[in-house]
């Protein structure tokens, strides 16, 4: 299998994003600078030597774009606009040019399935049946003398159909009531839609995240979910025509950027249909993300509670099972996205790494040796690279996150008291992972002079000004990390797991006459895994704190990772 990677890997021509290393900004919680208490695009900016000094090569930016909002830059207004909440045109043109002037690429998020109900072509749209910007969103006539066309719901609650003010269609929205979903069968709409991607391709983004892609191919024939209400998301993800739809729009932007690199969210992707999304014959997108990597223990949920907001450790054996899998079906192709964390999920390493403050560091450490030096784009949520944990909220009002009072409500009645509920909620809620981001050890931790928009936690030691100045801290740890991941070893060389207990993990990376192992232990326990004795301690390239090496037995400490290179 190695060899056969490797062979593909030779054969092909090489894209730029195959090396890329990606930084993802959340800019509502990056930096502040005029004092309004949410992050802006001069924030960004202020921090460019900062980016550049991790290593990274390409910037990933959450939606910037004109909005109203209410799902943070999701819900769309205009596609071409920079929203006066970040900044002006100026500002993000400037964005732009001073990236590529430091040689970086830069990602745009592209929320293509639905708008706001605020943008102008759903505005005309509720002027009628007659309106040309009707066809550019989904409607229904009601059914059956039933308040709704059918039995779906949306994403956030409530039917996933609403009804016009002034008419007596529902439009549909698979997620909120003020996103109404686009409709990608319509010609013109997809013209729309490839205007904007080369609007910004002109504009110098090399790159966009297709937000929610999987929904665009609705089915028109309305079918009743069979649970008699459930997500029409269930009913009208990863549809027929999606390959056609993407297609055309990628054939559209050619002569605006033969390199733009194109990843998809596809939440619900395995290996095989995210190897179907990427093969390059089918001309749909270059690579996915996916939420599947994170196989929890779901024995140990408490059937009596809704168990999408109930936490449960990782499960290590199907977590290296998905892993290998993923590495043997985009080995090929270079290597499946690589991450832990961002802005739709919790911190992984505080949500599946020990509870315990002394082995904060380690965890951090060797969860990021395990996934990013494996074959892959590896992509770093702001934050994780100092360590950052969750924000804690003790009021679930406050959680605007689909589905969390009726979690609460629910474990209520079976017993479960306030601080247990919480104690789930702050493990598993989206909305915990985007607290601003910790600059400094001060009262707004560097990000605002205003009262910041978001939760937050203040921490000595894990802020950027602390690690700066700490040798040993997360964040030198990942700028040794990623300048190894830059090295055509872990860029190109091939890959193999090897065989262990469930919570140790070990790699081998081979090309020519190069070779890496890589070795992890995802304990609380100290462990001790058998490697050849040819590899010595002076092959150690990266290690975290506290693990020994005597003649062919490797000690690894609680959360302990070693990096061994040498050549063959």
């Amino acid at each position: 299998m190695n060899e056969k990677n490797l062979e593909g890997d030779m054969m092909r021509h090489r894209k730029w994003w195959e090396d890329a290393i990606i930084y993802q900004i959340y800019p509502r919680s990056f930096k502040d600078t005029d004092g309004d208490g949410i992050g802006d695009i001069n924030g960004i900016l202020e921090k460019l030597d900062y980016i550049e000094s991790l290593g990274v090569n390409t910037v990933w930016i959450n939606p910037m774009i004109l909005s109203n909002q209410e799902d943070n830059g999701y819900d769309v207004i205009s596609y071409t606009k920079v929203d006066p909440l970040f900044g002006s045109e100026a500002d993000g043109e400037r964005l732009i040019r001073a990236l590529k002037d430091r040689g970086m690429r830069i990602i745009f998020d592209f929320p293509l399935n639905h708008t706001s109900d605020q943008h102008p072509w759903f505005q005309e749209a509720l002027k009628g049946p007659e309106n040309p910007y009707r066809d550019y969103y989904i409607w229904a006539n009601g059914k059956d003398n039933r308040p709704y066309p059918n039995n779906w719901t949306a994403a956030f609650g409530g039917s996933a159909w609403s009804k016009e003010l002034n008419g007596d269609q529902y439009y549909l929205h698979l997620f909120k009531q003020s996103m109404p979903d686009v409709n990608w069968d319509h010609p013109p709409l997809r013209e729309e839609m490839a205007e904007v991607l080369k609007y910004w391709i002109g504009k110098g983004i090399d790159g966009f995240r297709l937000d929610a892609f999987i929904y665009i191919d609705v089915d028109k024939d309305f079918p009743e979910h069979p649970d008699g209400t459930g997500p029409g998301q269930d009913l009208n993800e990863n549809g027929e025509k999606i390959p056609d739809h993407l297609s055309e729009m990628n054939r559209s932007i050619k002569d605006a950027g033969e390199d733009v690199f194109l990843v998809g969210e596809a939440t619900s992707a395995d290996a095989e249909l995210t190897q179907w999304y990427t093969d390059p014959e089918n001309n749909m997108v270059d690579k996915i993300i996916t939420m599947q990597y994170f196989p929890e223990k779901e024995d140990e949920k408490d059937d009596a509670v809704p168990g999408g907001k109930q936490h449960a450790p990782l499960d290590l054996k199907a977590f290296k099972e998905v892993q290998k899998t993923f590495q043997e079906q985009e080995g090929e192709a270079g290597g499946p996205v690589l991450f832990w964390t961002n802005h739709d999920m919790p911190r992984s390493p505080h949500k599946y790494g020990s509870a315990s403050p002394e082995h904060r560091d380690n965890t951090a450490k060797m969860m990021a040796v395990l996934l990013y030096l494996q074959k892959g784009i590896p992509i770093i949520y702001n934050g994780e690279e100092i360590g950052m944990k969750n924000t804690a909220f003790d009021d679930p009002g406050n959680i605007p996150d689909a589905g969390v009072m009726d979690f609460y409500q629910e474990a209520e009645k079976v017993g479960w008291d306030h601080n247990k509920i919480m104690g789930h909620l702050n493990l598993t809620a989206r909305d915990v992972g985007r607290g601003i981001m910790q600059w400094e050890d001060s009262e707004k931790v560097g990000f605002t002079d205003g009262r910041p928009w978001a939760l937050y936690n203040r921490e000595t030691k894990y802020n950027v000004e602390d690690q700066e100045k700490d040798e040993n801290s997360i964040l030198h740890f990942y700028r040794k990390l990623i300048e190894l991941k830059k090295t055509q070893l872990f860029q190109e060389g091939a890959y193999e797991m090897l065989e262990t207990k469930d919570t140790l993990y070990a790699y081998r990376r081979t090309l020519d006459d190069k070779e890496a192992l890589v070795c992890c232990n995802f304990s609380e326990e100290e462990d001790t895994i058998e490697i050849a004795e040819e590899w010595t301690s002076d092959h150690i390239v990266l290690e975290n704190d506290g693990n020994s090496l005597e003649g062919g037995r490797l000690h690894l400490s609680p959360y302990g990772a070693a990096v061994f290179v040498k050549d063959e």
